[in-house]
């Protein structure tokens, strides 16, 4: 692609005020990620084996964000109350780490932006073009089809690039966020 057709597709207009929606790149990411104190999980489980419990314990453990979950047919997880909605949140999340199907993300998308959170992030293997462009739409960061773990492990020295650890012993100093 040409500068001049990135310029074009990222200009605004009427209909999108914000631009298009392009994935943001790595460096965008870890802007994103450095810059958020808070995380809501929706579509938290309390099932160990679900992907949204394993985000949830790996963020809690390993990073310095305030951690809410969002699921309205549980109480407590891991300790933990959980909220029916964003709005029952005691505070506006930094980011909406989104485990739902593709098709909820939309919605999802709309709430995050009328409580005024920063950014919607859709977990590896949800996507949704329409609720990126919601959020884009709204002045919203919007992430899709990644991995809050995987994107934190490999900028924070805990993993290399395609999201495993390595084995790799290192005097490397880690980079803590927050």
């Amino acid at each position: 692609m040409s500068e001049q057709t990135l310029s074009n597709d990222a200009e605004a207009t009427a209909e999108h005020p914000h631009g298009r929606w392009a994935a943001p790149s790595p460096s965008r990411r870890l802007q994103i990620m450095r810059s958020a104190k808070s995380v809501a999980i929706v579509g938290m489980s309390d099932k160990p084996a679900r992907a949204s419990y394993f985000v949830a314990t790996y963020l809690m453990s390993s990073s310095s964000y305030t951690v809410y979950f969002v699921n309205p047919r549980l109480k407590e997880v891991l300790g933990q109350p959980v909220y029916a909605s964003l709005k029952d949140l005691p505070e506006v999340p930094d980011i909406v780490d989104i485990f739902r199907r593709p098709e909820d993300v939309p919605a999802i998308a709309a709430e995050a932006a009328e409580i005024g959170a920063k950014t919607i992030w859709a977990q590896l293997g949800i996507r949704s073009e329409e609720a990126m462009q919601l959020a884009q739409d709204a002045g919203l960061n919007a992430v899709q089809d990644r991995c809050m773990k995987i994107e934190h492990g490999r900028f924070h020295g805990n993993l290399h690039l395609s999201g495993f650890n390595t084995g790799v012993i290192s005097a490397k100093r880690q980079i803590l966020d927050g």
